[in-house]
């Protein structure tokens, strides 16, 4: 098993500007944790951090028990024994695919062809594709084979930066399937950060956001995703629904109707969280009547734009099956499914 990740009070700023702020989480061995952010919200400078390309101005780094970055000490990148991917994958165009993933490994290691078969097999690539150069492989392709030279090493942490952001739709879903089963199936721990909510949802086992710096603390997919802790964490990890209501007993009133509370100390004002998946459309008299403004339709579901009369312009979105969708300009009356949850409101 792989040593874990101990990122303790962890702190960067460049110039003024700071970039972290007190940073800390354990990562267990053998796990693929997903920290979520927008774009400047310091993932990359975190995972550069705990890679050593850059030095935290306070704040400690261990793995496996030993200290790699703290007030006494900062180990170089080739001492931490950590693998990296970066968004493009960075492969030498000169050079093959086999002698990309045994690049700067021993001698003795880069003539083991059956080693370069093996790390191939793990990214679920063929091993006749050994001798090919990068410029003939798709962006998902080199992407397997940065994580094969990643792992050649035989890392006890890999850092993925984005790596599938550059590839289309189909292709990314296809490569971060790979990818995660090659890190499970070589033991090894993983970072990934992303700005893809659908990504950290699917790949990490844990996640966390990282906004302006500060790290949530990092929870189940489910968890993060069903009972957020914050009107904020709610709107980053996913769309939702928001409306004024009033707790009492384990439910609230609300624009939304009568709903069930997944908090039954809830009391007095609140904001109600519903997501758009939980909202159902149905028979007249079956719950709170609604005008559809708009469907956007995508393929296997589709999202309905929905005004309320009683709502006070509260704007609401529902997911359903496409089949199932209702036409623009109709009428139809909506209900909750499951418990929504209940945010703490001044007034």
């Amino acid at each position: 098993m792989m040593a874990g990740l101990v990122v303790n009070d962890l702190t960067k700023s460049f110039g003024r500007a700071p970039v972290l702020r007190d940073v800390s989480f354990e990562l267990e061995s053998g796990s693929l944790i997903a920290i979520l952010g927008a774009s400047g919200g310091g993932k990359t400078t975190l995972l550069r951090l705990i890679a050593g390309f850059e030095r935290p101005d306070t704040g400690t780094i261990r793995l496996g028990g030993e200290s790699l970055a703290g007030p006494a000490i900062f180990k170089r990148p080739e001492q931490r024994g950590i693998g990296y991917v970066a968004q493009e994958g960075a492969l030498f165009p000169h050079l093959s695919v086999a002698d990309n993933i045994t690049f700067g490994l021993p001698r003795a290691a880069r003539r083991a062809g059956a080693w370069v078969a093996e790390l191939l097999a793990m990214v679920d690539l063929p091993a006749n594709y050994a001798n090919r150069s990068p410029a003939t492989l798709s962006g998902g392709e080199q992407q397997r084979v940065a994580l094969a030279r990643a792992l050649a090493p035989g890392p006890k942490l890999v850092l993925l930066d984005e790596p599938f952001s550059a590839l289309d739709a189909g292709l990314r879903a296809e490569t971060r399937n790979a990818v995660a089963a090659a890190i499970k199936a070589a033991g090894a721990t993983g970072i990934l950060v992303t700005h893809d909510q659908a990504e950290a949802l699917s790949m990490g086992s844990r996640i966390g956001v990282l906004q302006d710096g500060v790290l949530s603390a990092l929870r189940s997919p489910s968890e993060f995703y069903r009972s957020p802790a914050s009107p904020a964490l709610a709107r980053f990890i996913g769309e939702a629904v928001f409306c004024a209501g009033i707790a009492e007993d384990g439910r609230a009133s609300c624009a939304l109707g009568s709903l069930n509370l997944a908090d039954a100390s809830a009391r007095g004002n609140v904001e109600i969280m519903v997501r758009p998946e939980q909202i159902k459309l149905g028979k007249a008299g079956a719950g709170v009547p609604a005008r559809v403004e708009s469907v956007v339709f995508y393929g296997h579901d589709a999202v309905v734009r929905l005004c309320l009369p009683n709502g006070e312009g509260t704007p609401v979105t529902a997911r359903v099956f496409s089949h199932a969708a209702p036409a623009a300009g109709s009428d139809v009356w909506l209900s909750v499914e499951g418990d929504a949850i209940a945010f703490p409101r001044a007034g």
